[in-house]
């Protein structure tokens, strides 16, 4: 069975990145993935430096979330914009999970896996100007990116008081954007 990680790069409580990536995991588990949500801050992750990781060694939480990745087969990661760039959450846990920790091979989290991307933002623009230097990113340490991605305008507009997609059309795009991610990642593994 595929086995994805979702998470956004959000800490906000009320994030729509969060409510968006939920939908697009919906769609990868209708295609018979198993898919993981994660909550980055219940990692606990202090800022990277490798000062500190010498001093204390590879953090709890940023060994769990790696660990997590390598059982994976891929990502779906919803990203909100700051500044045109991704958060320093997400950044700093991605950081964490790149370290290599005894005979593990570099980048373990990373290489050889599949990742779908999107972004949401209450602004007219989405969140699309995060997708480049996440893609590039990702890319950089070995994970391949989908083409198809999401952004996801006026989103605080797109949800109910309760979380609930209110946009038919949103939902079936980010539903396939789950479904596309587990259906490239069947055709590779057979």
């Amino acid at each position: 069975m595929i086995k994805i990680v979702a998470f956004a790069g959000s800490g906000r409580r009320d994030s729509v990145n969060k409510k968006v990536v939920k939908v697009a995991a919906e769609g990868a588990r209708e295609a018979g993935a198993e898919v993981t949500i994660v909550n980055l801050e219940d990692y606990d992750m202090p800022i990277f430096t490798e000062d500190l990781e010498a001093e204390k060694g590879m953090h709890e939480g940023g060994q769990r979330f790696k660990e997590l990745l390598m059982e994976s087969d891929g990502f779906l990661i919803a990203s909100p914009e700051y500044n045109s760039a991704y958060s320093a959450l997400f950044k700093n846990a991605i950081d964490w999970a790149s370290r290599k920790v005894g005979d593990e091979k570099p980048l373990a989290a990373y290489k050889g896996k599949v990742a779908a991307i999107m972004a949401a933002s209450p602004g007219a623009l989405g969140g699309m100007r995060v997708l480049v230097p996440l893609r590039m990113l990702m890319e950089n340490l070995g994970t391949m990116v989908l083409p198809t991605q999401k952004s996801v305008p006026k989103a605080f507009e797109k949800f109910d008081e309760n979380g609930n997609i209110t946009d038919e059309k949103l939902d079936a795009a980010l539903k396939n954007l789950g479904r596309e991610l587990v259906d490239t990642l069947n055709k590779l593994k057979s």
